[in-house]
């Protein structure tokens, strides 16, 4: 009588253990390789968010008017500048209202959106970060420009009221500046605030609408300001750390711009 061929209960038993195991290797394998990807894309996400933001601030710096950086706390406050020129005479009598200057190269933006909010700064040695936000006259920063004729031979910058400029700059630059900018951090947000008056006193933040700039941060934004030596230029170093909200890993981002400062 022939025996019947076939495989025992034990070997079928260890089949089936040998291809549970190979299963369980193959799915951790595919787990653990998809997680890998996933924490590498977020941290690539991460590193870009990060240079976004420090170059968005970095550009914004740049931009700057001298001296008129300042830091209160978790906000940082600055005159963005519109355009700039050189003038060949200042207000004179009998209004004092109009300043003769060399026509723009790059006119600043004058429609009427912007009327009312530029002024125009004539700033030497010895000029405070404060008188830059202040409205005295005479002092350093024009009332509110209303009009600009670019194309006489020399252009005309009208104001608003009279005025009268303290200073004198050694190689008779003038500017022409905007609202204040603050950036200022509540919580894990880093907010960007514009268009509302100068004050002598620096508001962090400023009772106006933000733009929300960076989310996700940990911690407090580090921002500090070196002030200008004879050997070079301010210096505005910025801080943050952005946090996963999945895997609660962290990328700290850390950068210096250099404020020109030419009187």
């Amino acid at each position: 009588m022939r025996r019947a061929a076939g495989f025992t209960l034990i070997e079928l038993v260890i089949v089936i253990v040998l291809l549970s195991i190979v299963a369980t290797i193959s799915v951790q394998f595919v787990a653990l390789s998809t997680r890998g990807a996933i924490d590498v894309a977020a941290r690539q996400q991460r590193a870009l968010q990060g240079v976004v933001i420090g170059e968005q601030i970095s550009r914004e710096l740049r931009e700057a008017f001298p001296l008129s950086i300042r830091v209160s706390g978790n906000c940082l406050e600055w005159l963005p500048i519109e355009a700039g020129t050189a003038y060949t005479g200042l207000t004179k009598m009998p209004n004092r209202d109009e300043i003769p200057v060399v026509p723009f190269s790059e006119p600043p933006p004058f429609g009427t959106p912007s009327i009312g909010t530029t002024r125009a700064i004539v700033y030497g040695y010895g000029t405070s970060t404060d008188s830059l936000y202040g409205t005295a006259n005479p002092g350093p920063v024009s009332p509110a420009i209303t009009d600009i004729e670019n194309a006489t031979s020399p252009a005309v910058i009208t104001l608003k009221n009279s005025h009268r400029f303290r200073e004198r700059s050694p190689e008779k630059r003038l500017f022409v500046v905007g609202k204040p900018v603050s950036l200022c951090q509540s919580g894990q947000f880093l907010y960007r605030y514009s268009g509302y008056a100068p004050n002598t006193s620096q508001p962090s933040p400023p009772g106006v609408a933000a733009e929300v700039l960076a989310a996700n941060l940990t911690g407090n934004v580090d921002l500090k300001y070196m002030p200008p030596t004879l050997r070079r230029a301010a210096v505005v170093q910025f801080t943050f750390t952005l946090k996963d909200p999945q895997s609660d890993e962290t990328t700290t981002v850390s950068q210096e711009v250099q404020i020109r400062n030419v009187p």
